[in-house]
């Protein structure tokens, strides 16, 4: 009965895991790594070998860098400043505080106004804030999906 009860917390954790994606504050990884713990030290110390633990340890530097690395892409690409890629990333994390649409919202405005004090047009402005728009979504994108097969692997490695 004991083992019921652990699982119903692992598959807490895993969904609580994909609040991180609204809510960037929330650690998603962690939620992960707390219900892979909680299988391994208390359910079925022997299940999960190096191999699994190698390829999540990989997985969640990727999942940590996913926002860092699309955000930046984006803002690049669509004509962005350093400083514009700073604050998208800093107005993702405000941004989450106000839901449902802060975490858009406010990334997006806040490299408008970062753009435009640094004497960029409002059309430059808009196309970088557009570029952190996509490049937010897109690390979102990745990060599911890393979860996704995060979970799917875990439990692949305990049923094989």
């Amino acid at each position: 009965m004991a083992d019921f009860y652990l699982w119903i917390l692992i598959i807490i954790l895993f969904i609580g895991s994909f609040l991180g994606l609204i809510f960037p504050i929330i650690p998603s990884s962690l939620f992960i790594w707390i219900g892979f713990f909680v299988y391994q030290f208390t359910i079925n110390g022997d299940a999960l070998g190096w191999i699994f633990w190698t390829t999540m340890i990989v997985f969640t530097v990727i999942l940590l860098l996913a926002d860092l690395i699309a955000n930046s892409y984006f803002v690049k690409r669509f004509g962005g400043s350093k400083l514009g890629e700073n604050i998208a990333a800093l107005g993702v994390i405000i941004g989450s505080f106000f839901p449902p649409f802060g975490i858009l919202i406010v990334p997006f405005l806040s490299v408008v106004v970062v753009e435009l004090v640094q004497r960029r047009t409002v059309q430059e402005a808009i196309q970088a804030a557009i570029g952190s728009l996509i490049g937010f979504l897109g690390g979102t994108l990745a990060k599911f999906m890393i979860q996704i097969i995060m979970i799917l692997w875990f439990i692949l490695a305990i049923v094989f």
